[in-house]
């Protein structure tokens, strides 16, 4: 699906083979008369190769993804020897701007695809989302995080009946993938027939930046990347390899009660079916109801705030037909293996002091 190497045009603008291009695309005007467009920043190695799309913020209020690419495209150490990065960080600027998960008409743009170029202005970023960047493309890794108030374990999200979708699944990194089917109106959908391989990232919380999940995504594209033969060959790593784990099916817990939360286990933690939760509790001290697992498994979400509903979801869990223990130390793994890399990173950087 490849396009003819010497050309490639997105919007009113041709990236030559190696060049390294940030350009603007036009998506429309607020009611100011200030013009919105699109950040593009396009990575093209002289050799051909695969097409890659990495993009952040379709849900505006959604940011370690926009950090996962503003780090990446600063790398020095990132170099693409064949094909073509495509970074999007911020898909929906409007949503960005505000602070908010939607498009200024209230709509959800992962749930806007394919869109039309005379249709809500929704639906118009969608199309020139998926006409302009990723019809250009083999393969994309979208970024994303929970929901306001709703914290995720990075985990990779995929059509696992796909070999090679699954293949770059596995490759990413994460301990965690969960089996998906395609949402409708979804950008994976439109990706996967327009015949581009895609992952959606899953880590983190609305509105906040989180370390270990930012580490993890860079470290998965990265893999990605070198898989795909886009960068060189990392030397051998004699690091421990973790093999993820498919999920075979999730599911939310929810509140019985309505009352205040004390939450008792953590993302990652193994789950057992009946285990305590959280306990839910009155203004006055009195414990009113408790949550409690309805199969065994993975915690992978969670609500943040302390105040329930009853009824409302506060506990994602993974099930997994291997032992979930083995999950749980893999998790574990995982993060120690990112805080050693980050801990090296620190070392080797000169500080402030010693630049002066």
């Amino acid at each position: 699906m490849a396009l003819k190497w010497h050309k490639l045009m997105i919007g009113e603008f041709e990236i030559q083979p190696g060049e390294h291009r940030k350009i603007d695309l036009p998506v429309a005007k607020l009611y100011t008369d200030a013009d919105v467009s699109l950040p593009v920043h396009i990575i093209r190695a002289k050799k051909p190769g695969p097409t890659i799309f990495i993009s952040a913020a379709v849900h505006g209020d959604e940011l370690n993804g926009i950090e996962i690419i503003r780090r990446l495209i600063n790398q020095k150490k990132l170099k693409i020897t064949k094909g073509t990065v495509i970074a999007v960080p911020m898909v929906n600027v409007y949503g960005v701007v505000n602070q908010s998960r939607y498009m200024p008409d209230r709509r959800d743009l992962n749930r806007c695809f394919p869109g039309s170029a005379k249709g809500s202005l929704a639906g118009r970023v969608a199309h020139i989302f998926l006409n302009e960047i990723v019809k250009h493309c083999d393969y994309g890794i979208d970024l994303h995080t929970g929901a306001i108030h709703r914290s995720n374990l990075p985990q990779i999200r995929a059509d696992m009946s796909d070999s090679e979708t699954r293949n770059l699944a596995e490759v990413f990194g994460v301990p965690v993938i969960l089996n998906s089917n395609l949402v409708d109106g979804s950008l994976r959908e439109s990706a996967v027939k327009n015949q581009t391989k895609i992952l959606l990232y899953e880590a983190g919380e609305a509105l906040r930046f989180d370390e270990f999940s930012i580490r993890a995504g860079m470290k998965g594209i990265l893999n990605v990347l070198q898989h795909l033969g886009m960068t060189r060959k990392a030397s051998a790593s004699r690091k421990k390899k973790v093999a993820p784990f498919i999920a075979n099916g999730s599911q939310w817990v929810r509140a019985n009660a309505s009352g205040i939360v004390h939450n008792i286990v953590n993302l990652g933690d193994q789950i057992t079916k009946g285990q305590v939760l959280a306990e839910i509790g009155s203004p006055y001290g009195e414990i009113i109801d408790l949550v409690k697992a309805t199969r065994s498994g993975i915690l992978i979400g969670k609500q943040n705030i302390p105040l329930v509903q009853e009824g409302e979801a506060m506990f994602h869990v993974a099930y997994f037909s291997e032992n979930d223990e083995d999950i749980a130390g893999h998790i574990e793994t995982v993060q120690e293996q990112l805080e050693q890399e980050q801990l090296v990173q620190e070392q080797v950087l000169p500080t402030t002091s010693d630049q002066q």
